[in-house]
């Protein structure tokens, strides 16, 4: 059986989960609502305020925790929401945001737009720490993680966008033969 499978998903007041077609249900609460794909063989028992996850054999296990960790994502989601943090290292480098575009300045020529898709806010602190925050969470991630490419950390001198926490390897530079005059 599933370790992660087998834990029931505690539903929050005013969140709903109902199915909406063959292979989806849909999450609804406060901040919006979720569509979660459900394959075929699993089904969801709702018993007095907790969501159960059970399948019909045992060649539907590795979708069961899939498929409940994806349900509960949409659960926290739509009841308290999630965040991603950015910290932005390095001289000169800032972010700042006007509506839905957050404009950066990262050491290129030219400063980088980036339109936030519907359901992702972003608030800037201090011009370096950017806070996402948003209900799905595949979709905030993948937001963050874009803004991360525009310029990544640097192993040498640890400039760049990164997550907030993120711990980083610094490399050290190319000893000798700056100072050796050629010979």
């Amino acid at each position: 059986m599933s370790r992660i499978g087998k834990k029931p998903i505690p539903l929050p007041k005013g969140v709903q989960v109902s199915p909406v077609a063959a292979g989806h249900v849909e999450v609804k609460g406060p901040k919006g609502s979720l569509s979660v794909p459900v394959p075929a063989g699993i089904r969801f028992e709702n018993n007095n305020g907790t969501l159960e996850l059970k399948r019909e054999n045992d060649s539907m296990a590795a979708l069961h925790g899939l498929t409940r960790a994806l349900t509960n994502n949409a659960v926290v989601g739509v009841s308290t929401g999630w965040t991603r943090e950015l910290d932005i290292v390095g001289i000169g480098y800032r972010a700042d945001v006007k509506g839905r575009v957050v404009y950066f300045t990262l050491g290129y020529s030219h400063a980088i737009e980036f339109l936030l898709p519907d359901g992702v806010d972003c608030k800037i602190d201090k011009q370096t720490h950017l806070v996402l925050t948003g209900h799905d969470r595949q979709m905030l991630g993948q937001v963050a993680a874009n803004m991360r490419a525009l310029r990544p950390p640097d192993p040498y001198k640890n400039k760049g966008v990164r997550y907030t926490g993120e711990t980083l390897r610094k490399k050290v530079g190319k000893a000798g033969a700056a100072g050796k005059g050629g010979k």
